[in-house]
């Protein structure tokens, strides 16, 4: 029987303590139930020391990565407070720390089904994630990934807007000034709207609601680049803004 609260307290000192760790499945192989019970105790550590669930990451939004990774659905993992980067991101305090734009939702009421989660939408934004996976050399399995929760590790997002169409946002993303990454929020399952979907539709799978005030990342656009010491970035979203972070 696999220990969850073994495997999650491996995972939580290996973030504190910045220091990366061979993939758990080497020596305890466990399946995707397993790797999301890991990822819900792991959170239940960070609940316990003082912070708040603030709301939901989507990953493998596109295709390809599904097809890589061998799987036909989303990933997802849950945000605290304690991983929002309102002005800056300690670089130093993550082992290999990766940044993507990304699509940002504001749910502003609970959300009791997938098929409302749409009209629980009270803004959108453009965003940033920092990835931070606890695994050298970000090597992983599928339930390596997700009971290191998705690889969740800082996020931001711009002002808030009026819910829109976003199926097709130009999005920028620039490290002092030089672009590193372009595309569109139509990378995102050809519509982020459709991971907004499958983020209430995991959460309620899981026994969870969306709730007020909690933020829904759709998902990366792009690819996710190195995030430098000593660095300023800006995401820009065609519409929305922008939204800047220092290192």
């Amino acid at each position: 029987m696999v220990d969850v609260h073994a495997l999650a307290a491996t995972l939580d000192e290996a973030a504190r303590e910045v220091k990366a760790i061979p993939k758990l499945t080497e020596r305890t192989p466990f399946d995707v139930p397993a790797a999301y019970a890991v990822q819900r105790v792991g959170v239940e550590r960070r609940r316990r020391r003082g912070e708040r669930l603030a709301g939901v990451k989507m990953g493998f939004t596109s295709r390809a990565k599904m097809l890589q990774m061998g799987v036909d659905d989303l990933i997802w993992g849950l945000l605290t407070d304690g991983m929002l980067a309102e002005s800056s991101v300690d670089v130093s305090r993550l082992i290999h720390p990766r940044v993507e734009p990304e699509i940002a939702y504001l749910i502003g009421r609970e959300v009791r089904s997938p098929a409302e989660v749409e009209t629980a939408v009270a803004g959108v934004a453009v965003g940033f994630e920092v990835l931070d996976s606890r695994y050298r050399d970000f090597d992983f399995t599928l339930p390596d990934v997700i009971a290191d929760n998705a690889s969740a590790a800082r996020f931001g997002f711009g002002s808030w807007h009026a819910p829109r169409d976003l199926s097709n946002v130009g999005l920028l993303m620039e490290i002092d000034g030089r672009p590193v990454q372009a595309g569109s929020s139509a990378a995102i399952l050809g519509d982020p709207a459709r991971s907004l979907r499958a983020a209430a539709r995991l959460a309620l799978g899981a026994g969870m609601t969306l709730e007020p005030g909690w933020i829904v990342l759709a998902g990366a656009a792009t690819a996710a680049v190195p995030l430098p010491k000593d660095a300023h970035v800006r995401v820009t979203g065609a519409g929305l803004g922008s939204v800047e972070v220092t290192t």
